[in-house]
């Protein structure tokens, strides 16, 4: 009877033991995660941080749902050790385990920036249920948040808050929102729509320090402008969680090195989700996460699976905006394009094309051939003869299949 030990209860984790358990009905699976809460979606948080949904509306796998697996889930034991030429780990309650094929999904954690004053009370960063929790219960007793980053989780709390009554303002070191998902103008015709919702932006600024004595009542930034608000929200990006896996030898940049089986160096250890790096590439996205736990899952129980990447998909959920990026957005304008862009209804649309395949697309305002679109990019489709029309009214966008 095989052994197998994941270290992280994400998608990536949870994914491979249910793919673990399919193929091998008997073997022996321990999930471990330093987490007091079993496999939720974190996507959701934005809506329980608004009051719109519980904890258990978001929980995607109980605790029972484990137990009928036959998988067995450690909450708060994260493994602290792990020793590889014994094929071992041990737990912070002091336990060995050992096993035949081990999965390294710790995940990422919230970077936070050298901003002084980021200790006080009210600084946030959002990445577990924990985290999520207090969050949602400092924000019932303020009236202006400040988020320090503008992508897209920031920007999805932001929007949380606002439907709370909250006032919100964004601070954003680069000259424009999204800046992985959007390009100049697509951006400015997305920070007006949302500047009329209720949010206001400070572009290009540098958050020097978080004001107040022990809780927050602003932030001020390098070049002297003063955000006021009782609530620091840092959404400044996600860097994966390494430092076990340097500790037990793997090889690790970025993230840790994995090939196309999504086997690290190390004989029987293999790592998914956010803390992998395929091909030059940390994707710390949802669908790649998921796709990555069930080969790696399918791997360690005897399968042969290929993993050949993901294209980066992103969706902003703000209640009154509808947004997709996809692919090469192409903000330098190195590539050839089609846009249709129309400010005053909050309109943009962009498509990126290589050699006549279509490599990327930004839709925002504007959800006919969204689907067709995505899936075009996906498979890098050729469209020569139809490029010209592909934005014009009327356009069927099933010819993109």
């Amino acid at each position: 009877m095989k052994r197998y030990l994941i270290i992280g209860n994400g998608v990536a984790g949870a994914r491979a033991a249910v793919r673990i358990r399919e193929r091998d009905p008997q073997g022996e699976i321990h999930i471990f995660t330093k987490e007091a809460y079993p496999f939720y979606y974190r996507v959701r948080f934005p809506e329980f941080i608004a009051g719109e949904v519980t904890i258990k509306e978001i929980t995607i796998h109980t605790e029972a749902f484990y137990q009928n697996k036959k998988i067995s889930l450690h909450l708060r034991e994260p493994v602290v050790e792990v020793h590889p030429d014994k094929k071992e780990i041990l737990s912070k309650q002091g336990m060995t385990y050992s096993y035949d094929f081990l999965l390294m999904a710790t995940g990422g954690q919230a970077f936070v920036p050298p901003v002084l004053g980021n200790e006080k009370q009210g600084v946030f960063k959002l990445r577990t249920m924990e985290d999520a929790i207090q969050m949602k219960a400092h924000s019932e007793k303020i009236s202006r948040a400040i988020l320090i980053g503008g992508g897209l989780v920031g920007l999805e709390v932001g929007g949380a808050l606002l439907r709370r009554g909250l006032k919100v303002a964004v601070v954003e070191h680069n000259p424009r929102i999204l800046p992985r998902q959007m390009d100049q103008e697509g951006a400015q015709i997305l920070q007006a729509k949302m500047e009329s919702m209720g949010f206001s932006f400070y572009l290009n600024g540098q958050s020097e320090e978080i004001l107040g004595k022990e809780k927050v009542e602003g932030v001020r930034l390098k070049d002297g402008r003063v955000v006021e608000g009782q609530m620091a929200i840092i959404s400044a990006g996600v860097r994966p969680n390494v430092g076990l896996a340097r500790q037990m030898g793997l090889e690790v940049k970025n993230g840790i090195l994995v090939n196309n089986r999504l086997e690290t160096t190390t004989e029987g250890i293999l790592a998914a989700g956010d803390v992998a790096e395929h091909r030059g590439r940390v994707y710390g996205i949802w669908p790649a996460a998921q796709r990555q736990g069930e080969i790696a899952g399918a791997n360690m129980s005897g399968g042969d699976e290929i993993y050949e990447g993901t294209v980066v998909s992103n969706t902003l959920k703000v209640v009154g905006i509808d947004l997709t990026s996809a692919g090469e957005i192409d903000a330098e304008g190195k590539y050839e394009c089609v846009v249709r862009s129309d400010r005053e209804k909050c309109s943009y649309c962009k498509v990126t094309f290589k050699e006549d395949k279509i490599v990327g697309c930004i839709l925002l305002g504007e959800t006919k051939g969204k689907a067709e679109l995505l899936s075009a990019v996906e498979k890098e489709a050729n469209i020569k003869e139809i490029k010209s029309s592909l934005l014009k009214g009327g356009f069927d966008f099933k010819q993109l299949e």
